[in-house]
């Protein structure tokens, strides 16, 4: 199988690791990644916020070469990438006027028959979560990775459209079926803070520091992301970050291409791991012994888990069966990092809870103005997602009779 790639600016240098793992990755699945004659920079942000046509003509250039190379489909690994070739895309699809005035801009035929598909859209609808579960050879079991989207991988809807939005999950699905285990956590879509972190370093390291404090929160040991300018901020920047807020941080940081090749046999050296600015070797180095431990743990708990199903649950209460262990502590935080989402956009978790839009509204407002109702969905949202819905439904429908009366 052969598609065109597209490898973007950050590709020779800043997401090198990017680069070299997203190729490893492809080998290791029987793909041949056809990389774009004399391709130019997509425009990211700057074309984006300077001019219209140019933000369209830059990449577009990009995706006529493409079609003199007879090629249908490309793959830009970066975010940013992507969603600049998805836009112009879509943008042109349906109006031919558009397409002309683009056409003399970039003095090249350009018909928009093509179709950029991201690293993660690649990974779980080409290549397929069974493929990769069948090419692992070294699980990544005992790891606790956030999967980390960014802003620009799933939004906006009519651009990319292959996941949800607000609660994306194709990253977790790749990292579960290499054998870690995706932390669930609010903050997988936030923002990075971009050029921030250079423009405005006050508020750019403010933001870094939540992401990568909120990934600890939750439980996490590593965040895992797809995209290069959420690498450069959260790896990069981490040090002068954590020296700015006055803590310490230590949080690997991985290209999700990273984890796909290192767990079907390729060595940290072949994919550019030791490159990291955040020490990542030594975490890679301790999944051996987490996995033992895990294995052990689960092992242990098979007599229990027997036990127990040989009972009733009346039964089992009625002898003083004992529950397994809990992690009080691990637990509280994964609470408190949820309370921390519901503060920041209420209206996310809502959406998460309640399907109408309406419902959603006001369970957003009520969690915005009512502290013991947010840490309540909080608790339950970490313990018993199933009875979060059924309370968040029951406070909406009891503020709106409430509302009725008044």
């Amino acid at each position: 199988m052969e598609i065109g790639y597209y490898p973007g600016c950050s590709g020779g240098g800043s997401g090198v690791e990017y680069k070299l793992s997203t190729l490893k990755t492809a080998e290791m699945f029987g793909i041949k990644l056809r990389e774009l004659e004399d391709w130019n920079c997509c425009g990211a942000t700057s074309a984006h916020n300077t001019n219209k046509l140019l933000s369209l003509a830059l990449p577009a250039r990009n995706l006529a070469i493409m079609e003199k190379m007879n090629l249908d489909t490309l793959l830009a690994p970066c975010a940013a990438c992507y969603n600049r070739h998805r836009a112009v895309e879509v943008e042109t699809k349906n109006d031919e006027a558009l397409r002309e005035k683009i056409q003399q801009a970039i003095d090249m035929e350009f018909s928009a028959r093509t179709t950029t598909i991201s690293i993660l859209e690649w990974l779980v609808r080409d290549v397929g979560i069974e493929a990769i579960q069948n090419k692992v050879e070294k699980p990544l079991k005992g790891m606790k990775a956030a999967c980390y989207y960014g802003c620009l991988l799933v939004r906006p809807t009519a651009h990319t459209g292959f996941d949800d939005p607000e609660q994306p999950n194709t990253m977790d699905q790749v990292m579960t079926a290499l054998g870690a285990q995706a932390v669930d956590w609010p903050y997988k879509t936030e923002c990075c803070g971009a050029a921030l972190a250079t423009s405005r370093p006050d508020i750019g390291s403010k933001i870094i520091y939540e992401v990568i404090r909120n990934a600890k929160d939750a439980g996490a040991e590593c965040i895992v992301t797809a995209c290069p300018l959420c690498m450069l901020n959260l790896d990069m920047r981490q040090a002068k970050v954590a020296k700015t807020m006055g803590v310490k941080l230590d949080m690997p940081i991985y290209y999700i291409t990273e984890m796909v090749a290192l767990a079907g046999g390729y060595t940290p050296n072949e994919i550019g791991v030791p490159r990291h600015f955040v020490e990542a070797m030594g975490y890679l180095n301790s999944l051996p012994e987490k996995a033992a431990a895990l294995a052990a743990e689960e092992e242990a708990q098979k007599p229990k888990k027997a036990a127990k199903a040989a009972v009733s649950p009346g039964a089992g209460q009625a002898d003083g069966a004992a529950e397994p262990a809990v992690d009080a502590e691990a637990v509280q935080k994964k609470i408190e990092a949820m309370l921390k989402g519901i503060q920041k956009s209420p209206d996310k978790i809502a959406a998460r809870l309640i399907e109408d839009p309406e419902r959603a509204k006001v369970l957003a407002e009520l969690m915005a103005h009512d502290e013991k109702k947010s840490l309540k969905i909080a608790e339950l949202m970490v313990t018993d997602k199933d009875k979060a819905t059924k309370v968040a439904d029951a406070f909406v429908t009891g503020e709106l009779k409430k509302r009725d009366k008044a």
